[in-house]
């Protein structure tokens, strides 16, 4: 809590299905590993799908009904609009207790609404506005904020004959200073995707394998 998690990967890696497995687990009480509070769930791609919360809630014994009146969601359709829903977030979080906040994706319409190189100073300047108030929610209501982050082609990488990793998460400098964790998605066999620790002040770099399941995020062998 207090911090930013950054998710980042291509698409199918499993970072949407994370965010939905988290919005149930966040209401679990602290005995079962939960934040005993609200979700505040932020969309900005249109992939918000609450038959999936149905399913996670299912996994966990949880009342599906209160589940879904638990998690308050917003879709963002620009880059103003996803600050401004922020101004809305603090509001809402001062009437009720919150646990996790999502933004899914962070950086999406920043795409979209900055093209090439002219209007990069501008983009970036907006996104360190928007995360720095990520940053002062997460402190003033003591909330794990937990934010998707898409991949860019890195040129060097593939100039390179021995590229290793020649993907990596878009926002520069900002992105990365502003996100405390910051963990990789990739795809691995069949429903299996692999979590790699890129960044952390905490915790070493490590690998963790998990499956894509219909009650949302669990263990690969779970399915055998």
């Amino acid at each position: 809590t207090g911090s930013i998690t950054e998710l980042f990967g291509e698409f199918r890696t499993g970072k949407s299905q994370i965010c939905h497995t988290l919005a149930v687990t966040c209401q679990l009480p602290t005995s079962m590993g939960g934040g005993e509070g609200k979700c505040l769930y932020i969309d900005t791609e249109g992939t918000f799908r609450p038959q999936r919360l149905l399913a996670v809630a299912e996994r966990y014994g949880l009342d599906g009904e209160e589940v879904l009146n638990n998690v308050a969601y917003a879709r963002a359709y620009n880059a103003d609009h996803q600050n401004q829903l922020l101004v809305q977030a603090s509001a809402l979080m001062a009437e009720s207790r919150f646990s996790l906040l999502i933004v899914d994706s962070c950086t999406a319409l920043y795409r979209t609404d900055y093209n090439g190189r002219g209007e990069l100073s501008a983009r970036q300047g907006h996104l360190g506005k928007f995360l720095r108030m990520l940053l002062r929610l997460a402190d003033e209501f003591g909330i794990a904020v937990v934010v998707t982050n898409q991949v860019m082609s890195s040129p060097d990488a593939q100039a390179s004959m021995f590229a290793g990793n020649d993907k990596k998460p878009i926002g520069g400098n900002i992105m990365a200073h502003a996100s405390t964790t910051r963990l990789q998605l990739k795809k691995g066999r069949g429903n299996t995707r692999i979590c790699r620790i890129y960044d952390s002040p905490c915790l070493p770099e490590s690998e963790a394998h998990f499956a894509i399941l219909a009650s949302g995020i669990g263990d690969p062998e779970e399915e055998t």
